[in-house]
């Protein structure tokens, strides 16, 4: 049993209320739409005659775009830099009613174009710098986000290993965020290990979650869930453990222990990307809004249902929660 349409309502007016920070690496997704007809002459690849082109917010911007497409009130903290790229991103979050701040670097703006043939993915082309291109002091930290972290209900840290979320600035802006009494989470991306503990909450993905352990599994292994959470536990002490499962759906631990399996919700998966941005920012907005884990873990499982029924990064909106928590009761 999910969760009812009337849990998901009540959620969604406390959520209206929430203002929630986050910090990590933003990018501009960009996408190219066209159709293939033809082989090329040069080589054994395909034509593509563009029709469109289109652009939203990436990675952290993306978990921006999620949280105030569920209604509550964001600004997104991250790199852009002083390019076309860069505007297109500030605008698209300001479109949005989002606050965006950028910080320190010289890199250019990470962008991801992904070549779309008839509503199928060819190809994606990535355009960023070095990770050291968007890393800074992080003596400076304090300033920049100490009354970001004050004046908000919840601090995301969104990490897709491009340098700007180093162990000292997680290290510098929880420490921050705890002192104020504000509830931290954490979206890692264990390729680039950063050293945390004592967060409220940490959603890896299955692959992400036995990097994070260190257990390596032998080809066609079951997943070890219970060791895994016992294990992440005892390294970084989170409150909550969120392991988004993909079609086995969410695995849920508190105190090194599983609480809950939850299955996936989706009725048709179409596209997944941006889908644990999803998850991630209305997990975070049911937890901040006062839920529990398992109502807060139905509640993202359902607007993750939503979005990976769409084509490309999307987001879900009160009314399309409702409409598909409506349809499940």
């Amino acid at each position: 049993m999910g969760i009812s349409l009337k849990e998901a309502s009540a959620l969604l007016r406390k959520i209206a209320k929430l203002r929630i920070l986050v910090i990590g690496d933003v990018m501009l997704d960009r996408y190219v739409w066209g159709d293939a007809t033809r082989i090329s002459p040069e080589a054994p690849v395909p034509v593509i005659d563009v029709d469109r082109e289109t652009w939203t917010a990436g990675g952290a911007g993306n978990v921006g775009l999620n949280i105030a497409a569920l209604g509550a009130r964001c600004t997104v903290v991250g790199y852009y830099g002083n390019d076309e790229a860069g505007r297109k991103l500030h605008a698209t979050l300001a479109s949005h009613h989002i606050r965006s701040v950028t910080t320190p670097g010289a890199g250019q703006t990470i962008v991801k174009t992904r070549v779309m043939v008839q509503h199928q993915q060819l190809c994606r082309i990535d355009r960023e710098s070095p990770p050291a291109a968007y890393q800074f002091n992080p003596d400076i930290a304090t300033k920049l986000f100490k009354k970001e972290i004050a004046a908000a209900d919840a601090v995301i840290l969104s990490d897709y290993a491009k340098g700007i979320l180093t162990e000292e600035l997680v290290e510098r802006v929880s420490g921050l965020a705890r002192a104020a009494g504000k509830f931290v989470a954490l979206d890692p991306k264990p390729r680039r290990p950063l050293k945390f503990r004592d967060l409220d909450l940490i959603t890896p993905n299955k692959r992400e979650s036995l990097q994070l352990a260190g257990i390596e599994l032998p080809p066609h292994t079951p997943f070890p869930a219970a060791d895994v959470c016992a294990r992440l536990h005892e390294i970084y002490r989170t409150r909550h453990l969120v392991i988004t499962m993909g079609e086995d759906g969410m695995l849920l631990s508190e105190r090194g222990r599983i609480s809950k399996r939850i299955p996936t919700a989706a009725r048709e998966v179409f596209d997944v990307s941006g889908a644990g941005d999803t998850s991630l920012a209305a997990l975070v907005l049911a937890l901040a809004a006062g839920a529990k884990l398992e109502t807060a873990a139905h509640f993202a499982n359902a607007a993750a249902g939503v979005v990976v029924g769409k084509l490309g990064t999307a987001t879900v909106t009160p009314a399309e929660l409702r409409s598909y928590v409506a349809h499940e009761s």
